[in-house]
Formats: structure tokens, C-alpha cells, sequence
């Protein structure tokens, strides 16, 4: 059950969906954490730049498959992230892979053309249990309010009290809704039109991956509404 929720807010009220898993990597065109991804014919598993060692895959979203409410506004294709967990050399430091547009990770959207690889993954890789994303629950998110004064949103201290305590905007590992800021706003803009990214998952330390970024940090995919090819990923911690 929610607790008061001021009207003022329901205009910037969004919904969010909470991936329901599986054990297992199911297909590889599967939603999924970790496991197998789907990978062009003759394509080598990602590597780091840094360490030149593969890199976990953390998440892969089949865009096709997403809740009909969201009405492909995410395009098509399988959206991936790789990132690399090494600690000698620590390229997540190195790199700074917390940015947007570093290095030490792979974002990206492919088309999921032909027949895939039969790829293994490599042992530098197998970090993390697979777990097939196999539905979605939704659930109401809001601002904090940072993000809520930015839309104009204007309520009393202790209403923006009220309305953190109740969990918004939703942690944990989630498909769309509002962000997490653990350091403030920090949307990137698009490498090409300069537009600002729009938030397509937030992946929280140690949720559905057990990776922890930083000191407790949540990190969040970052997409280009008119140029959908254009991806990121960066994290921050308080």
C-alpha cells in the first residue's frame, strides 16, 4: 500500500517495471543477467580495452519483448552491456568506467540477424549466475526531489520526506520510471544531437548482478530518443 502521495505529483508520475527472473540463461535472444549473449557470426567475445581481458555481460534486453506499454519507444534489438570487473589492473578506476562514454564496458544495440554464434563464455566472464528475465511487474515511480523541482513540482520539505520514505523513486534493478541520483542529476547528452539521454534500466549494486559499484552505487543505461543507437552506462555512489 502507498502512503500520501500529494496531487501535485501526478503529473510526473511514471511507471516503472521489476524484472521477474529465472535461474538458467534461456535463448539467445533472452532478456536476461549475464550468461550468454547473442553474438554475430565470427565476432569475438568483448574485450576490455584497458586489461584486453573479456568482460562480463551484465545485462541483455530484447526491445522486442518489453511491456506493450512501452511501445517500442526503446526501438529494436537486443540492448547489451559488458562490463569489466578486473581488479589488476582495476579498469573500472583506470578507465573510470563510472562515466558516461568510457571505456572498461561495451553498451550498445544490435540486430539480432541469422543464426548466433555458439559462443562459451570464457572463464575471465563466468562471474555471475544467469538469470533469464521471463516477465515484468509494473509499479508507479516518482522523482526525488531534485528531479521533481526540475519539473516544477513544488512541495513542502516534509512532503518530499513522505514521499522518499515510501521508496520513490524505486531502487533496484528496474525497466524505465525515474532514476536513482546518489550524486545529483547526471543525465549524458548524445555524442551526435547533444540532446539529453533518456533512462532506459537502472542496474543497483548487488540486485540481480552481484557486483557492487563503488560504495553502494546504482548505475543506470542511458538511450538517445532520436538517435536509439546511441547508448551509455554510468554509475555513481554517495
Amino acid at each position: 500500500m502507498f502512503g500520501y502521495i500529494p496531487p501535485k505529483m501526478q503529473r510526473v508520475r511514471r511507471t516503472t517495471w521489476m524484472p521477474t527472473v529465472r535461474n538458467g540463461d534461456g535463448g539467445p535472444h533472452a532478456s536476461k543477467f549475464s550468461g550468454t549473449p547473442w553474438l554475430l557470426q565470427g565476432e569475438a567475445w568483448p574485450k576490455c580495452d584497458n586489461c584486453g581481458k573479456p568482460m562480463p555481460l551484465f545485462l541483455q534486453l530484447n526491445l522486442d519483448t518489453l511491456p506493450e506499454e512501452l511501445n517500442k519507444m526503446y526501438g529494436s534489438g537486443l540492448l547489451q552491456l559488458f562490463y569489466c570487473t578486473s581488479a589488476d589492473p582495476c579498469c573500472e578506476a583506470e578507465c573510470d568506467a563510472f562515466f558516461a562514454f568510457t571505456s572498461a564496458k561495451l553498451v550498445r544495440v544490435i540486430q539480432p540477424e541469422g543464426e548466433p554464434q555458439a559462443a562459451k563464455i570464457p572463464a575471465e566472464a563466468a562471474k555471475f549466475p544467469p538469470l533469464e528475465i521471463v516477465s515484468w511487474k509494473a509499479d508507479q515511480d516518482y522523482p526525488n526531489w531534485e528531479e521533481g523541482q526540475e519539473y516544477r513540482v513544488n512541495l513542502t520539505d516534509d512532503e518530499w520526506e513522505q514521499i522518499a520514505a515510501q521508496n520513490f523513486p524505486r531502487a533496484g534493478d528496474k525497466l524505465a520510471g525515474w532514476p536513482v541520483w546518489a550524486q545529483g542529476i547526471e543525465y549524458p547528452n548524445c555524442p551526435i544531437c547533444h540532446d539529453i539521454m533518456h533512462l532506459v534500466f537502472q542496474l543497483d549494486s548487488e540486485d540481480h548482478v552481484a557486483h557492487m559499484f563503488g560504495d553502494a552505487g546504482c548505475g543506470h543505461i542511458t538511450q538517445c530518443p532520436t538517435h536509439p543507437d546511441q547508448v551509455t552506462f554510468a554509475w555513481a555512489c554517495g
